[in-house]
C-alpha cells in the first residue's frame, strides 16, 4: 500500500497495485485497465459494425490475434532499451506485473499484424487503421491509469496545481502525473477522431490525425518524464513522436493543399 497526493487539489489516495488476491493469484489493476481498454474496444467494434466495409467479425478475427502480438511486441520494446538491466535478471523479462510494456513496441506489433491480416484478407489496410485508431486512443487513456497504481510513469518535481506527492527512494517529491496528462489528451484525441469516423475525406486520414496528435503530446510529455527509455543522450519515445509529428503533420498540410487545388 503507498499513498499518493495532489495537493493541490486537496485529494489523499492510498493505492495498492494489486487489485484483488485469490489465494496465491494476485490480480493488478495493470491488467484490469488493460482488460478494460480492449473490452470497449470490442463494445465499439461491435458497433461500428460494417463501416468502411469492414465486418465485426474481422476485426474479432483479427483482435485474437492482435492483442498478443502487441503485448509481446510492446514488452520486448521495452526490454530492449533496459537491455543493460534485463540481461542480468532475464527470469524478469516475462514479469509485466509491475508495468514494463511500452506503447510505440505494441503499435509495431499492431502494425505489423494489421498488414499481415489485410493482406490475407483482401481488406484496405488504411481503412482498417481508421477503423481502429479511435478506440485505441481511448484505450491508451484508460490504460495510464495502470501507472498510477503501480506509482510509475511520473515526472520531474514541479510546483503547479497538478503536482502529485509520492515518496521515492525515502523522500518525499512532489511531480508531473505524467499519466494523468497522457490520459486526458488521449481522451481528447479520442474525442476528436470519434467525432470525425463519419467525416473523414480520404483513407488514412484519421490514423494520420491520431500520430499527428499524439506524436505532438507525446514528445512534450515525454520531456517531463523521469523514467524515459534511452538509446544514448536521447529520450527514444521523444525522437520517435517528434518524426511522427513531422511526417504525419506534413501529410496532413499536404492532402489539405491538394485538396484545395482540386477544388479550385
Amino acid at each position: 500500500m503507498r499513498e499518493i497526493l495532489f495537493p493541490g487539489l486537496n485529494l489523499k489516495f492510498q493505492i495498492n497495485s494489486i487489485a484483488v488476491s485469490i489465494g496465491n493469484l494476485n490480480i493488478y489493476w495493470y491488467a484490469i485497465f488493460i482488460v478494460l481498454a480492449f473490452s470497449l474496444a470490442i463494445l465499439f467494434f461491435k458497433k461500428d459494425d460494417g463501416k468502411y466495409k469492414i465486418k465485426f467479425e474481422d476485426m474479432m478475427e483479427l483482435f485474437l490475434i492482435l492483442i498478443p502480438v502487441s503485448i509481446v511486441f510492446a514488452r520486448l520494446y521495452f526490454v530492449i532499451f533496459k537491455f543493460d538491466y534485463y540481461i542480468n535478471n532475464p527470469v524478469e523479462i516475462l514479469d509485466i506485473r509491475n508495468g514494463g510494456l511500452a506503447i510505440y513496441g505494441g503499435i509495431i506489433g499492431a502494425i505489423i499484424t494489421i498488414l499481415v491480416f489485410c493482406k490475407i484478407k483482401k481488406i484496405n489496410f488504411l481503412d482498417v487503421l481508421d477503423y481502429i485508431v479511435p478506440y485505441l486512443a481511448l484505450g491508451q487513456a484508460i490504460g495510464r491509469w495502470g501507472n498510477f497504481f503501480n506509482g510509475e510513469a511520473h515526472g520531474s518535481i514541479t510546483t503547479n496545481i497538478l503536482r502529485m506527492g509520492i515518496v521515492e527512494n525515502g523522500a518525499y517529491i512532489e511531480v508531473h502525473p505524467t499519466f494523468l496528462y497522457e490520459s486526458i489528451c488521449n481522451l481528447v484525441i479520442f474525442l476528436i477522431l470519434y467525432f470525425m469516423r463519419n467525416r473523414r475525406q480520404y483513407r488514412g486520414q484519421l490514423t494520420y490525425i491520431y500520430l499527428t496528435l499524439y506524436g505532438l503530446i507525446r514528445a512534450i510529455i515525454e520531456g517531463l518524464r523521469t523514467d524515459s527509455l534511452m538509446l544514448g543522450s536521447f529520450r527514444i519515445s521523444q525522437v520517435i513522436s517528434i518524426l511522427l509529428f513531422v511526417i504525419f503533420g506534413s501529410i496532413l498540410i499536404y492532402k489539405k493543399v491538394k485538396g484545395k487545388i482540386k477544388n479550385e
